[in-house]
């Protein structure tokens, strides 16, 4: 999918998604749609960009500007987005979330005349709202929709603001608003503010080509942005994708020790050894190898699901080297040699891997279709083809290397003992 926003300066903006079953032709709808908005809306914000699925959202690159003042803060955003653009090329339209500021009508509240007729400052903007947006008067209900009923002067009343009726609960009549205001006056405002944590913070973003990541374009511009000296009382913070992986990796870190401790000792218990479980999960760090082929190979990026199914990788990748491993074990307890226990094992274990791997990478085609698992996807095919393959050379090779030693040892043991055995008479 494909959602395209076409903003103004304004807060308001307008969303179409368009949906295709072919991935490949999306950069191409990309380029045309951006070449299409920058002609047809020269004064406003057109972008395209993938729908995102799961957590996270927002603009891939981001930084966050925090302080009291707001007229500071815009003169930091602006310092940003320069800095972003000469730090790399692959920076597209860098903005803040504040918009432009607005010249907006103020009314100059006469408190004495006001308070005598018995009309609030709220009374007084009600009434411009009124002439102006409108005041909502309640909700319609069509079916499962909730429309809001928005009560206001017709569009093309010709009527001065000055004029306009304002109600005296105190007097209960009318007055015209020109009676209660000493006039009114333009000025320049911020309309849209953000807070983070009750503090006013300007959010500057910006977009990256389809081709780059966000960890490369970041790596890029990260040293220079924060070499940004702030005034005092100003933070300067990292938002996008960098903040996502971070909070995501966290949340995995908390919990990542302890199931690893488990699985290291369920091996432990099972072999009732260290060498075996040693050899098994030695083969687990293969598994990157075919991982990073798989997503260079068809241009993926390593996402929060690919991470998942990486993890998940060294489930699959355990169950294949206990299933070699407990083989040799067992053929070395009939008492066969190292070496032709080691071949004898392999040679009956090849099916079942090869079988076990295959069935799971077949299983994970139907997910290459999918926007949201096809990260996930390729990561367990390209892993797991890649350390199944390796697991057939690289177990024996380790088994054979962690027990070659004890087996000569035992070797020459049984010789010194042949030799000092008594001859029989």
């Amino acid at each position: 999918m494909l959602t395209y926003a076409a903003e103004s300066a304004n807060p308001s903006y307008g969303h179409m998604i368009i949906r295709t079953k072919d991935i490949s032709t999306i950069p191409a709808l990309q380029e045309e749609l951006e070449a299409f908005g920058r002609e047809a809306l020269p004064a406003g914000e057109f972008r395209t960009r993938r729908l995102v699925f799961g957590p996270g959202g927002g603009d891939p690159i981001e930084v966050r500007v925090s302080g009291p003042d707001p007229a500071v803060l815009r003169e930091v955003g602006d310092e940003v987005i320069e800095v972003l653009r000469a730090a790399s090329p692959d920076i597209l339209d860098p903005r803040t979330d504040w918009r432009e500021p607005e010249l907006v009508l103020r009314p100059d509240y006469a408190t004495d005349r006001a308070q005598s007729a018995g009309i609030s400052r709220d009374d007084v903007a009600n009434a411009l709202r009124f002439a102006t947006d409108g005041v909502s008067s309640g909700v319609y209900r069509e079916g499962e929709r909730l429309i809001p009923i928005t009560v206001r002067l017709p569009r093309d009343a010709t009527s001065d603001l000055r004029d306009q009726p304002v109600w005296s609960e105190t007097g209960q009549h009318f007055l015209p608003i020109e009676q209660v205001i000493d006039g009114l006056g333009h000025e320049v405002q911020n309309t849209l503010v953000h807070r983070r944590d009750r503090v006013p913070t300007l959010t500057v973003g910006a977009d990256i080509p389809p081709e780059r990541t966000a960890a490369e374009v970041f790596t890029q511009v990260r040293a220079a942005v924060e070499a940004i000296e702030v005034p005092p009382g100003y933070a300067l913070d990292w938002g996008g994708e960098f903040e996502a992986s971070g909070d995501a990796q966290e949340s995995l870190g908390k919990q990542l020790p302890l199931s690893l401790l488990v699985m290291v000792l369920i091996s432990v218990l099972l072999f009732n050894a260290i060498k075996q479980p040693v050899i098994i999960w030695l083969l687990v760090p293969m598994s990157v190898n075919g991982v990073a082929l798989g997503l260079l190979g068809t241009g993926l990026p390593f996402t929060f699901t690919a991470l998942l199914g990486l993890l998940s990788l060294s489930g699959m990748l355990i169950k294949n080297g206990i299933v070699l491993v407990e083989e040799i074990d067992l053929v070395r307890a009939e008492g066969v040699e190292l070496r032709e226990a080691i071949v004898t094992a392999c040679v009956s274990r090849l099916r079942p891997v090869v079988l076990a791997a295959a069935t799971t990478i077949l299983g994970m085609l139907p997910l290459l279709s999918d926007a949201f698992f096809v990260s996930m996807a390729v990561t367990i095919m390209g892993g797991l083809a890649f350390a199944s393959v390796l697991t057939l050379i690289a177990a024996p090779v380790f088994y054979y290397v962690f027990f070659a030693g004890s087996e000569r040892r035992a070797k020459a043991r049984e010789a010194r003992e042949a030799q000092a055995a008594p001859l029989p008479v």
